[in-house]
């Protein structure tokens, strides 16, 4: 192999391990937002039993969804209410 083929392969490699770690990151970093998404769609949904305020929040939340394979994830689910102790 010659200095040029070895440099050739040795940047082609590079590269490749340039690609997964972006990769990598990528999926980290799209983890971590699902990871958010999840914690505060718990909390709103706790607080929504706390205070009605919240759960006026996520009716108006329920409104903006769009897409029927979204809807049909609320299927059967209600909002809690707040106590009224």
């Amino acid at each position: 192999m010659t200095p040029i083929e070895r440099a050739r392969q040795q940047v082609e490699q590079a590269k490749a391990r340039y690609q997964a770690l972006l990769a990598r990151q990528n999926a980290e970093e799209r983890k971590l937002d699902t990871r958010r998404k999840v914690i505060l769609g718990g909390l709103l949904i706790d607080a929504a039993g706390k205070d009605e305020r919240f759960g006026r929040v996520i009716d108006e939340l329920m409104k903006r969804i769009t897409r029927d394979h979204d809807h049909k994830a609320f299927e059967g689910w209600q909002k809690p209410e707040p106590d009224q102790s």
